[in-house]
């Protein structure tokens, strides 16, 4: 193709030959760099989405780029049906970085939120003594977790799950934040365990009560049911924590992450649990061609070594405050919003209007037009997410920016 790339070039391609699948705003980024990416024309933005949080070391983050590309020009690829000489090392580190006996890599967040489930059924037959084919999962209204068959049979967004059935059975559905309702589910002996994102990210970052999170494993402790977390966007420090279970002190008995555990540079994703829970799954009963592959290893390795020399758990807890704190303002300033809410810098706006009136996605273009990317969900929230790299400097500067956006937008 010899035609000069543009933005509505790009755009027409990916309408004409790419499923219609998703719905993006009109903005064709084609270079990243931290905290900031340009499009095709040049022109420059504070990225405040993140890839939903997969890039919270930045883009292209030049230590994991360097691992990227070492290991890639030495192996990348064996399967699981030889061992190579990357993924041991790695998941020594991993498995000490967080605490636990064993990790299970996988490649995507949905197919850890799969590997999680077999593992808690198969724990449930082999451990609990639920008889076959008889485990349930708690599960919340409202969450996020992929979009596979299994996973949208346990949604209750209708367009993630209508139109796509039939649903696979063995979820009980309970509503977010209510400690009552898990009370209940739990008195039924083949639960096995309770899923849950410590934050609700796509359901508009909804924050439970503190709390809840240390009470809902309690619970789960008294009934012998695994408490699994799913930390895909919550996890590798996007709250101000290393994961977002550690507000409470919480330690899950299955955790799962993804997107920030690649450093947004190749897909990387992983299920941590201790030897009880792990090797109830035996060779042949789960898997992945790229599960483990020699580049994942290095990437995530160093991935994670960032976040821990660069301190951006602490980084995102302090951004964070002064985010909510200015955006705060805002409730007072104008009519458009309602609340602002969030911990670390996983932050929502919710506009004051309705999720059928676009507001927020006229709000969304708008800010881009002015260099902050940001995208709505369920209509009338607007998410913020930026790389945890992001300088205070920068912060304040993508700020007024977006309140300015804000106060002048006509309704």
């Amino acid at each position: 193709m010899t035609e000069k790339m543009t933005s509505q070039l790009a755009i027409e391609l990916e309408d004409k030959y790419g499923a219609h699948n998703y719905h993006p705003l009109p903005v064709v980024l084609s270079k990243g760099e931290g905290a900031l990416v340009w499009d095709v024309e040049g022109k420059e933005y504070f990225d405040f989405l993140s890839a939903y949080s997969a890039v919270n070391q930045g883009h292209c983050h030049p230590k994991i780029i360097n691992a990227l590309i070492d290991q890639a020009k030495t192996l990348t690829l064996t399967s699981r049906a030889f061992y190579n000489d990357a993924l041991g090392v790695y998941e020594k580190f991993i498995t000490d970085f967080f605490g636990y006996d064993k990790v299970l890599p996988m490649n995507t967040g949905a197919e850890g939120d799969e590997t999680a489930l077999k593992l808690c059924r198969k724990w449930a037959y082999d451990k609990k003594g639920i008889a076959e084919n008889q485990a349930k999962i708690i599960v919340c209204e409202n969450n996020f977790h992929g979009r596979t068959i299994t996973v949208i049979s346990m949604s209750t967004d209708p367009d993630s799950r209508g139109g796509f059935g039939p649903y696979t059975p063995g979820f009980v559905t309970i509503p977010y934040n209510d400690l009552a309702a898990l009370e209940t589910a739990l008195e039924d002996p083949n639960i096995a365990g309770f899923l849950v994102e410590p934050i609700q990210g796509e359901a508009g970052v909804f924050v439970p009560d503190e709390g809840y999170l240390k009470k809902a494993y309690e619970m789960c402790k008294a009934k012998n049911v695994l408490f699994i977390a799913d930390e895909v966007q919550t996890g590798i420090a996007r709250t101000g924590r290393l994961i977002a279970c550690e507000h409470e002190g919480v330690r899950p008995d299955i955790l799962i992450l993804g997107k920030a555990l690649s450093g947004g540079v190749y897909p990387v994703s992983a299920v941590l649990a201790d030897d009880e829970v792990m090797l109830c799954i035996k060779p042949g009963q789960h898997g992945s061609t790229f599960g483990g592959n020699p580049v994942a290893a290095r990437v995530a390795i160093a991935a994670l070594e960032v976040v821990k020399e660069e301190n951006l758990a602490e980084r995102a807890e302090h951004l964070g405050k002064i985010f909510r704190t200015e955006m705060s303002k805002l409730i007072s300033e104008c009519q458009l919003v309602a609340h602002v809410r969030g911990k670390g810098l996983l932050n929502a706006i919710i506009v004051n209007d309705s999720p059928e009136s676009h507001t927020a996605w006229n709000l969304c273009v708008k800010m881009a037009e002015s260099g902050v990317l940001a995208k709505p969900t369920h209509g009338n929230i607007i998410r913020f997410a930026p790389p945890l790299v992001i300088s205070e400097d920068q912060l304040h500067e993508a700020i007024s920016r977006i309140r300015k956006v804000f106060l002048e937008y006509k309704m």
